[in-house]
């Protein structure tokens, strides 16, 4: 079997044990939020949320707790299906649109924003910092450029079950420097 069916057949596995997770614990991502300890973070001008699709854990009270700081938010926008994306500012008062793919993002009016830090979604996670996504590798392709420009932190957002023992990790795989879940603040080594 290759690692690209292995990660398949892994995704499929992991969309439904994210489903069951979300609807037995619907306050984690306040849970979550509350968790976060501020203090072990490294200095963050701007950082960058998501817009949850399905049954990710929402990330609105962790942005919401990061804006207090003082921080620009901003969110990811595919221009294109194929290119990494990038980020436009955003308050949680204004009106988003869809994207390339049709996830809702701020409109191309907004300024664009370089993250310092990143709250990344994702299907899986393990202590070693490697993160399991949708497939498609934007996340992986973006965190790189980013990287590539300046030192950028990558904080997975999830929910406690959707931690495994080892994911597969090809080289274009961008590791993520903590995971936070309802239960847990994971620093990776």
């Amino acid at each position: 079997m290759t690692q690209s069916l292995d990660k398949t057949e892994l995704r499929r596995a992991l969309r439904a044990t994210r489903r069951r997770l979300a609807e037995a614990a619907p306050d984690a991502a306040a849970r979550a939020a509350a968790r976060l300890p501020l203090n072990r973070l490294p200095p963050f001008r701007a950082f960058s949320g998501y817009h949850p699709m399905g049954s990710e854990i929402d990330p609105g009270p962790l942005m919401r707790r990061l804006a207090e700081t003082g921080a620009t938010l901003a969110l990811p926008v595919a221009e294109h299906r194929d290119a990494p994306l990038s980020f436009r500012a955003w308050t949680q008062d204004q009106a988003l649109e869809p994207d390339a793919f049709g996830i809702m993002a701020p409109p191309s009016s907004a300024s664009v924003v370089t993250p310092d830090l990143v709250i990344a979604p994702l299907l899986a996670f393990d202590r070693r910092g490697n993160r399991l996504g949708q497939g498609a590798g934007h996340y992986d392709r973006t965190l790189a450029n980013l990287r590539a420009a300046k030192p950028v932190f990558v904080l997975g957002l999830a929910y406690a079950g959707q931690e495994v023992e080892e994911l597969p990790a090809e080289p274009h795989d961008e590791r993520l420097d903590a995971i936070l879940t309802e239960t847990d603040y994971i620093e990776v080594g």
